[in-house]
C-alpha cells in the first residue's frame, strides 16, 4: 500500500517550507518514525520522520525545492504488516 509523505504544518503563518536534505535515497528501506528528510524555514529546521516501515518508492520534492504545506514529498510503499495496523 503507498503512502504519501506530506509537507506538515510549520507554524500558524508559515504556508510552505524547504526540502533541505533527504537523509534516505528512493528504493532504501524506511522505518516508521525514523528520521528520512530535513525541512526548513526561515525561522526553524525540521526532521520528518517516516509515518510507515517500507520502502521510499518515489521521492517528488528535491533537496532545495520550496513546497506548500500539505504537498506531496515522497511516496513511500508500506510493508503489508505496517499497512493493516
Amino acid at each position: 500500500m503507498d503512502i504519501e509523505l506530506v509537507m506538515p504544518v510549520l507554524g500558524v503563518e508559515i504556508e510552505e517550507g524547504q526540502m533541505r536534505a533527504w537523509q534516505k535515497s528512493e528504493g532504501d528501506s524506511v522505518i516508521q518514525g525514523e528520521v528520512i528528510a530535513v525541512i526548513s524555514t526561515p525561522k526553524l529546521d525540521m526532521d520528518l520522520e517516516s509515518p510507515a516501515t517500507g520502502v521510499l518508492k518515489t521521492i517528488i520534492v528535491d533537496e532545495d525545492e520550496i513546497a506548500a504545506v500539505g504537498a506531496v514529498l515522497a511516496i513511500i510503499e508500506a510493508d503489508e504488516d505496517d499497512a493493516t495496523d
